[in-house]
């Protein structure tokens, strides 16, 4: 059986003393194998001061270093095994089958941040060579490049205890650019933070990187991670949670003498809309397809559909049948925890009870204290309209179904909705022809936009935008999956007839790192000169 120190990780060496936090399975209630520390103030400032000292140091390191050092940690994971899946099936309940997929998304976010910075076009050099005949004025000769941040804090998130945990995409994308990392475990899987908190560890080591590139702490997030959140020497911040876990770091880096950016994700409805042929020739399955993206890992993902829209109608009325169907055959889901299970009875009551709308349907069932019964809700454009709280995400198996009375209804609705990380529409060629007003008002709204399919399922690549207009992040400019996350934690630098062996190697003459530069205007990997 694997045994956990329960301490923190700070730079290579493990504190802490006292250590009487245990993990409570929510598969029977049990608490698990291990008593865990929670961390002081002066833990957290020990552990961004760390960071801070090693900052120079791990900036200036090549690209193949903090590759190679990903690539280490990558490999670390994997050789924890079964030990890292159990551990984390214990304490999230999530199936074996789902942590072995995520352990998967883990090592490939890894392996693609590895190669973002070996191959190093995350710095974007520019070179606007100097024109000292060029009249009415000689131009300078400038150059610009992007640098890391600094320190940056990290959250790990409930729903996800691998990918977007200790070593998922804010730590990935963080370290591929130069950053120090201080990690936040999530008190949900105190023992699965530490066994990967353990593999980072590891591959620091291995690398011959300093210790302090990375530092992990259990603890409250009230608590210690405002603490570091507020520390003078953090550079920014990466959080998936709750709108109001966000909004209290947002707030906190803004009152900072110097505010530091606060990358976000945080709550989102998802919104489908239906279009009318769309709904009379598949509505069936379009609804099952709902039904199972919405009760898809328990609704504990960030792109559960939390709201389906159409025109009223026959073929709606038959959607919302079909729709009531397949929720009241549904399966109760056991959540994360029993703080989440809790949460997520309270905000369906909540909705049930909003003025002028009512339970669809429900799942029936029994099971543990903490099983979740998947439910849909129904109410009016006239009510969503006037009730803000009908816009509000509720984190678990549960959905709303929207009846428009007419088209411009329907687009009133999609002006009204809060922003969002994705939003879907279902419609025949015929129907997307005469949809580009529709698609027009969701592109203000939502930071990816499906055509004929269901939100949940994120593809980790070069492309992807995971983020969208506040309260589903708090900056729309930036996305926290794929190799454009690693833009969250860079700033550009701009250098002015600064000489050649004084500039950043990707700045310099002979382009020592081989990248592709934009030299004015032009793509070019040629040296100058």
């Amino acid at each position: 059986m694997t045994s956990f120190h329960g301490q923190h990780s700070i730079a290579g060496s493990h504190r802490g003393t006292n250590p009487t936090v245990a993990a409570t399975s929510p598969l029977d209630g049990t608490l698990l194998p291990g008593r865990f520390c929670l961390a002081s103030v002066t833990d957290a400032d020990d552990a961004v001061r760390a960071a801070a000292a090693v900052f120079p140091t791990f900036a200036a390191a090549t690209g193949a270093a903090r590759a190679a050092l990903l690539e280490g940690i990558a490999t670390e994971i994997l050789a924890l095994g079964d030990a890292l899946i159990e551990r984390a099936r214990l304490e999230t309940a999530l199936p074996e089958a789902r942590l072995v997929g995520e352990r998967g998304r883990t090592v490939g976010q890894l392996r693609l941040f590895a190669a973002l910075a070996r191959e190093g076009s995350w710095c974007d050099p520019r070179i606007d060579p100097a024109q000292p005949q060029r009249q009415p004025l000689p131009r300078a000769d400038i150059r610009r490049v992007k640098v890391p941040l600094g320190p940056v804090i990290v959250f790990g998130s409930s729903n996800f205890p691998l990918a977007f945990s200790v070593a998922g995409g804010d730590t990935a994308s963080a370290l591929a650019t130069g950053n120090p990392v201080v990690v936040k475990a999530h008190r949900g899987h105190p023992g699965t933070s530490e066994l990967v908190a353990g593999a980072i560890e590891r591959a620091v080591a291995s690398s011959g990187l300093p210790a302090g590139v990375f530092s992990m702490l259990h603890g409250e997030g009230a608590t210690i991670g405002v603490a570091m959140v507020e520390h003078p020497l953090a550079a920014a911040v990466g959080f998936t949670g709750s709108r109001a876990g966000g909004r209290a770091l947002v707030d906190a880096a803004a009152r900072r003498l110097h505010p530091i950016p606060v990358f976000a994700e945080m709550s989102s409805l998802n919104p489908v809309f239906l279009l009318p042929e769309a709904l009379a020739a598949r509505g069936e399955s379009i609804a099952s397809g709902f039904v199972g993206s919405m009760t898809l890992g328990v609704g504990q993902f960030c792109t559960k559909p939390g709201v389906v829209i159409g025109v009223e109608g026959p073929d709606f009325a038959r959607f919302r049948g079909a729709l009531a169907s397949a929720v009241g055959q549904a399966a109760p889901g056991r959540m994360l925890t029993a703080e989440i299970f809790s949460a997520y009875r309270r905000g369906s009551e909540k909705l049930v009870a909003c003025p002028g709308t009512a339970l669809l349907a429900k799942a029936t069932g029994t099971g543990g204290d903490t099983d979740a019964l998947p439910l849909v809700a129904a109410t009016s454009a006239a009510a969503f309209l006037a009730d803000r709280r009908l816009g509000e995400e509720v984190f678990g198996p549960a959905s709303l179904v929207v009846s428009a009375a007419t088209r411009d209804e329907m687009l009133a609705l999609a002006r009204h909705l809060d922003g969002q990380l994705t939003a879907t529409v279902h419609g025949t060629p015929a129907d997307l022809a005469g949809a580009a007003d529709l698609l027009g008002i969701l592109a203000t709204k939502a930071g990816r936009l499906i055509d004929n399919g269901f939100p949940t399922g994120v593809v980790v690549g070069h492309a992807m935008q995971h983020g969208g207009p506040w309260p589903a992040t708090s900056d729309p400019r930036f996305t926290s999956v794929g190799s454009a996350a690693a833009e969250r934690f860079v700033r550009p630098v701009c250098y002015q007839d600064v000489p050649d062996a004084l500039l950043p190697p990707a700045l310099q003459n002979a382009n020592p790192l081989g990248l592709l530069r934009l030299v004015d205007g032009q793509p070019s990997r040629e040296p100058i000169g």
